[in-house]
């Protein structure tokens, strides 16, 4: 034991610190996650932020944006190629619990998307409409799903 310089009462030797569990996504919470994998069915999400809670590195989920929950009009049109690439960091909604090991993610609002992605030539593109992004290095437009900027 030691005594407290302040008030001269015993302190304990031992700092007990206690570890908090990542909460796990909910329905209707919004995550953010780097675009893993493609496929022209869906689009795979290594989620690392919920509830704006960041999660310990090695803790993050899987979430799964389908095809029919990249925007709220014309489903039927969708590529997911033209959404999202490898790479882009994504904000979206759990809708659900998906199978055992994923959560089913939409981004069919204004405010839902693609909010960072990298061009070819390594720069940070910036949004130009709610499907395109520009490279501020060569001009050149790529396609995807762009979240709403926050504050517009």
């Amino acid at each position: 034991m030691f005594l407290c310089l302040f008030c001269g009462y015993c302190l304990p030797q031992t700092l007990e610190i206690k570890r908090t569990r990542p909460h796990p996504p909910t329905p209707n919470s919004v995550v953010l996650g780097l675009v893993t994998r493609l496929s022209p069915l869906q689009a795979t999400l290594s989620i690392s932020v919920v509830d704006g809670v960041p999660l310990p590195p090695g803790e993050e989920f899987t979430g799964v944006i389908r095809v029919q929950d990249v925007r709220a009009t014309e489903k039927d049109k969708v590529k997911i190629a033209d959404c999202f690439r490898g790479g882009d960091v994504v904000r979206g909604l759990v809708l659900s619990l998906g199978d055992a090991r994923s959560y089913y993610v939409t981004t069919a609002r204004n405010d839902l998307g693609v909010i960072f992605a990298t061009s070819e030539a390594g720069a940070t593109m910036e949004p130009v409409s709610w499907q395109e992004m520009r490279c501020p290095k060569t001009g050149k437009i790529e396609k995807r799903k762009c979240a709403k900027p926050e504050g517009l």
